[in-house]
């Protein structure tokens, strides 16, 4: 029982086998002294035990036996049958109590006893150099109850089964039951601004110059591709920004995960500034010279910390997919390819 849950802070999160690839970015950002959203990990042994004690890893075997792996359309319908599998078939108790505790030492670790938090797959096969599941996985925000995290934990993990997830396990020879899923649990922040920022320009493949995409709120609208948001690309060496981008930041997503329109006068005003630009660069350097290849980081701007101590990560992983490195101009032409290239942050 011991093993099922995790602290960001302990010896064991940094093993992926254990915490899958975000809990694993968030494991050594946190050792490191790097902020991040505060938290916990339900590890894979939780997946594994919950899979066995139910039946349920047999019996996604033999509908996976059987079923025409090049078909969408029976992909989908195993899809929809797996959600209500997983949806009608509750944790073992002993695993939700656990699960349940995790949620409520946060809580009291927080003082807040209604915390909201973000439920997040990080599956072993996920956010690795060698293959990235970003997007085809769940993530759920804004849970306020113990119950409410042990339902998304099932959904994430059934997540692991869905049309695109199984499709793309099979393009790559994975056999789905093979990838174990940990579960991120972290505080929702109250995000001022949010997005991600690449240690590589994603469009050119140019190392020289690190790329930001923000917008108002959390970063659920840059990831998912619902808004066009600001761009800031900074010269990674000289540590300037030679760039701004204004996007149409029409929507927000607030603590509670649902969106908000964006009155006209704020559209017109970008999320981040300068200085919080060069921050942001700043850390993204560090952690690709401690990880040793260009990373894509998720990030967010923390309204209830004080500006200079508000940035706080939720996610960093390898860059897995880049355009070849051609003329410059192609960064500005493809605007903001890149929330669509990696959309999830998943």
């Amino acid at each position: 029982m011991q093993d099922w849950t995790l602290t960001f802070e302990q010896q064991s999160a940094l093993e992926l086998a254990q915490v899958g690839g975000k809990g694993h970015g968030l494991a050594l950002m946190a050792q490191a002294g790097i902020p991040v959203a505060p938290g916990f990990i339900i590890a894979t042994p939780a997946h594994r035990y919950y899979l066995d004690k139910t039946g349920l890893g047999e019996r996604l075997r033999q509908a996976m036996d059987g079923i025409d792996k090049n078909s969408l359309e029976a992909r989908e319908a195993l899809e929809r049958e797996v959600v209500a599998w997983f949806d009608h078939t509750p944790m073992p108790d002993e695993l939700r109590e656990a699960v349940i505790q995790g949620y409520g030492d946060l809580s009291r670790a927080l003082h807040l006893p209604d915390l909201a938090v973000a439920v997040r797959s990080s599956a072993t096969a996920e956010d690795t150099e060698g293959t990235s599941f970003a997007g085809e996985y769940e993530t759920y925000v804004g849970m306020k109850t113990g119950d409410e995290v042990e339902l998304h934990v099932r959904r994430c993990w059934a997540s692991a089964f869905s049309a695109r997830a199984l499709g793309y396990a099979w393009k790559n020879n994975i056999d789905p039951l093979t990838i174990h899923m940990a579960i991120v649990i972290q505080k929702v922040v109250d995000a001022r601004a949010a997005g991600v920022m690449f240690t590589v320009s994603p469009t050119t493949g140019d190392r020289s110059r690190i790329v930001i995409e923000a917008c108002h709120g959390l970063g659920l609208g840059v990831v998912g591709g619902d808004v066009t948001p600001d761009r800031f690309i900074v010269a990674k060496v000289e540590g300037q920004v030679i760039d701004h981008i204004l996007g149409d930041k029409h929507l927000e997503y607030g603590p509670d995960g649902k969106a908000h329109p964006v009155d006209a006068a704020r559209r017109e005003v970008f999320s981040l500034s300068d200085t919080e630009v060069i921050a942001l660069s700043k850390v993204g350097k560090r952690l690709e010279r401690m990880r040793g290849a260009a990373q894509d980081i998720e990030f967010a701007i923390d309204r209830e910390l004080p500006a200079g101590d508000n940035i706080v990560l939720l996610q960093c992983r390898p860059v897995t997919v880049t355009a070849p490195k051609t003329a410059s101009t192609l960064d500005k032409a493809l605007g903001h390819l890149t929330a669509s290239v990696l959309a999830a942050a998943r």
